[in-house]
């Protein structure tokens, strides 16, 4: 058995109840589970927590319109995920509700503490609210007059509120921050959080509501409901048995947090405002908060007016469990956006798992069953190209540790691979077949054939953290288990005179896409039909295609006004965020042979990574003029909803750089 390496407490982020997630949403909790049973391996005692972030006046609306009560309408969501959760295979040990009745009343205590030592204090909120963000902002903080966060439209609200008295620890956690370097990963998040949040100066954060009453009351004054940060972050405390009046032994043995796994779009409320609390409570902070990038449609957003949300029950029923969770751990880079296609989960599943590893398996069991009837021996009959195997197949636990100790989980996956892929090498190399026609060869082929069966059994083992389903049924046929992991630097351990099953079962068999295609057109055709009923709903009784956007209209202009304008395709070479500004993208854009700078306001829409590479149209003649004092050479196209929700205008055929529009 592994070395016991002491605890790794591990978490995800709560999901939000408002709907079923997508694979998007999933990839989290995949990831997690990922890196919860490499743990395991090396020998920690892990603690995995993870479930459901279940208040807010977003939750209430809901349940409104549904015509439930929020109670009702969260389990039901919170049953959904956890069914998700389940079904991918994730080795949670527990899956918390904010509704859980001692969650609710730990918070309680938590926030009359908080306030009996004065860093919570009563006052009223005066400013610009944001409805979809649940958010106040002041006149300073907003962007071009809109919310920072989404650029949606703000309204002038009043509402009694408390408030944290953020800046009171500022300092503190700029100190800590500097002092700890692996705190915030990756380092682009650290810097994100330092330039654009604490070096400018935090504002005192709302933490109550009284326009709403879905959340946990404040117990001294009762009209008012603990705000969802409060009430969602501190669960990875309570959770484990945090008590202001006395904490269990559980929560003195787990905390502080090894690692706090979520999306890069929380990054801000794990790591400014969470670990201010925890300091206001005397607490030590979690040791690693790591901020994963998304998994996108095609590159595009998932949106079930497109037809291309994809979910994991989806693809469980199409592909099965570790092929789900072998697309998304292999195709997320560690820290831009991955995509999802369903061409790109088919040509993977094909090229890796079916060729590589699954004909792999099934040649060397069914070599071991026709040529020595299933018996696998070990004759010492080595040859030139065994050793080269053997330092492959022996390095490569060393290899996946360095990698998953940067929490790089896509690479230490391709690792594991590696190893495969030097097997089959191996098999070209040996020509067992060949070996089969000579009876001198005997020996030298049945060694062949213990050096893959040892090298798969190791394999195996190395990849039962991410693919765990595939990893067993692999050493079952082999008739061995699967390996501790202080031996899987060790060649040989395989017994020698094992039988390997006579039944080799085929562990991925090819898919033909066109048979796929119909399966994934139905599942679209759903997901369109589910939202045009609800945009009737929402448009009361016009579908979605009668739901249009009407603006005021603008003086009209000549077509020699019209002439003056320089309108062209230009491609992204590069984009980074203006350090000054929530809202605004900096991108190099190459339109023919010449690059321009350009600054757009779509921060809230795209992120810099997934603007990369984007064919755009260019306003190109636009006079230069500087936006949060950084120049932009011309303007990027966009249409805009009635949300605010903004979308680039890019060619719908292929166009060179440096097209003209007309």
């Amino acid at each position: 058995m592994a070395e016991n390496k002491g605890k790794f407490y591990m978490t995800t982020a709560i999901a939000y109840t408002s709907g079923k997630p997508h694979i998007g949403n999933t990839y989290e909790i995949i990831l997690a589970d990922a890196i919860a049973r490499y743990k395991r391996a090396e020998g920690y005692d892990v603690y995995f927590q993870t479930g459901t972030d279940e208040h807010g006046q977003k939750i209430q609306e809901k349940a409104e319109a549904a015509g439930i009560s929020p109670k009702e309408f969260v389990d039901q969501v919170s049953g959904e995920v956890k069914r998700i959760w389940d079904l991918v295979n994730s080795s949670y040990d527990n899956f918390v509700r904010t509704t859980d009745e001692d969650h609710e009343k730990c918070v309680k205590k938590i926030f009359k503490k908080l306030y009996d030592q004065g860093d919570i204090y009563k006052g009223s909120y005066e400013g610009m609210y944001c409805t979809p963000c649940e958010s106040f902002w002041t006149e300073s903080q907003l962007v071009d007059g809109k919310c920072p966060d989404c650029g949606r439209e703000v309204q002038p609200a009043k509402e009694e509120a408390y408030f944290f008295k953020m800046s009171k620890y500022a300092d503190r956690l700029i100190d800590y921050i500097n002092t700890h370097p692996d705190f915030i990963q990756p380092v682009s998040r650290k810097n994100e959080m330092m330039n654009n949040f604490l070096l400018p100066g935090l504002q005192d954060l709302c933490v109550s509501r009284t326009s709403f009453s879905w959340g946990i009351p404040v117990d001294f004054d009762p009209k008012h409901v603990v705000y969802v940060w409060l009430d969602a972050l501190t669960n990875y405390i309570t959770k484990i048995g945090y008590d202001p009046d006395g904490s269990t032994d559980q929560f003195k043995k787990l905390w502080p947090a090894d690692l706090h796994l979520i999306g890069k779009d929380i990054v801000r409320f794990h790591t400014i405002y969470w670990p201010i609390f925890l300091m206001a409570l005397d607490l030590p902070l979690p040791k690693q908060v790591f901020g994963h990038p998304w998994l996108l449609q095609g590159g595009d957003k998932m949106s079930k007016s497109k037809g291309n949300v994809i979910y994991a029950d989806d693809m469980v029923d199409l592909f099965g469990v570790d092929a789900t969770r072998y697309f998304v751990l292999h195709e997320m880079p560690f820290e831009n956006d991955g995509v999802i296609t369903w061409d790109l989960v088919i040509e993977r599943f094909n090229s890796d798992l079916a060729n590589i590893l699954g004909n792999l398996v099934n040649r060397t069991v069914s070599m071991s069953n026709k040529y020595f009837g299933g018996v696998v021996t070990s004759t010492g009959v080595t040859g030139e190209v065994d050793a080269d195997l053997k330092a492959v197949v022996t390095a490569t636990r060393d290899r996946i540790a360095g990698k998953m100790a940067k929490l790089r989980v896509a690479d230490a996956i391709s690792e594991v691979f590696a190893l495969f892929r030097r097997c089959n090498k191996y098999i070209d190399e040996t020509t067992p077949w060949v070996l089969a026609k000579d009876e001198a060869q005997k020996d030298r082929l049945a060694e062949v054939l213990y050096n893959l069966t040892e090298s798969i059994t190791i394999g195996a083992s190395l990849l039962h953290p991410f693919l765990p389903e595939t990893a067993e049924k692999i050493v079952a046929q082999l008739s061995t288990s699967l390996r501790d992991f202080d031996e899987l630097n060790q060649f040989g351990l395989y017994p020698d005179g094992t039988k390997v099953t006579d039944a080799p079962e085929i562990l991925f068999a090819r898919i033909d896409a066109k048979e796929i295609q119909p399966k994934v057109d139905a599942i679209q055709a759903k997901q369109k039909e589910e939202y045009e009923k609800e945009q009737k709903a929402l448009n009361g009784g016009e579908s979605a295609d009668e739901a249009v956007i009407d603006i005021d209209p603008k003086e009209e202009i000549t077509f020699d006004d019209f002439t003056k304008m320089q309108f062209q395709v230009g491609e992204i070479l590069s984009c980074e965020a203006v350090a000054k500004s929530k809202k605004l993208l900096c991108s190099q854009v190459k339109i023919g042979n010449t690059v321009k700078q350009i600054v757009s306001g779509i921060r809230k829409d795209y992120t810099p990574e997934e603007m990369v590479g984007k064919k755009v149209m260019v306003l190109v003649n636009l006079k230069p003029a500087k936006l949060a004092g950084v120049l932009s050479e011309g303007m990027l196209l966009c249409a805009e909803d009635e949300n605010g929700t903004l979308s680039l205008m890019t060619p719908e055929k292929p166009m060179p750089s440096g097209a003209e529009i007309c």
